[in-house]
């Protein structure tokens, strides 16, 4: 997984990100945006517009954020709540729109 959007962008959503990705990877759950790592081509160019500092490479997520690396990727594999199938790999978020919901762990926060 290339890039990461971790706990400081839960409630804040600047959208800063969608404007500068190349390929239309970020998409948009209830509180939190996740980047679907299939269709992520690892270009950075997300990273220094998100004004909460939210997005990283996988491998260099904070410590006390690192459960995002796997709840970002659940996002795109697991059948979410109130959808009968998961996400994917849709070929862009423009495809879906805002999904409207978000996995169990940012729910919970």
């Amino acid at each position: 997984m290339p890039y990461v959007i971790a706990g400081p962008c839960i409630d804040i959503m600047d959208k800063s990100c969608f404007e500068e990705c190349p390929v239309d990877c970020i998409y948009e759950g209830e509180r939190k945006l996740y980047i679907n790592p299939k269709e992520c081509i690892d270009c950075g160019a997300c990273e220094p517009v998100c004004p909460v500092e939210a997005i990283s490479q996988d491998r260099r997520v904070p410590d006390d954020d690192s459960a995002f690396i796997e709840d970002n990727r659940q996002f795109f594999t697991e059948v979410l709540p109130g959808r009968d199938e998961p996400i994917g790999t849709p070929g862009g978020s423009h495809k879906t729109g805002p999904i409207g919901i978000d996995t169990p762990m940012v729910a919970q926060r």
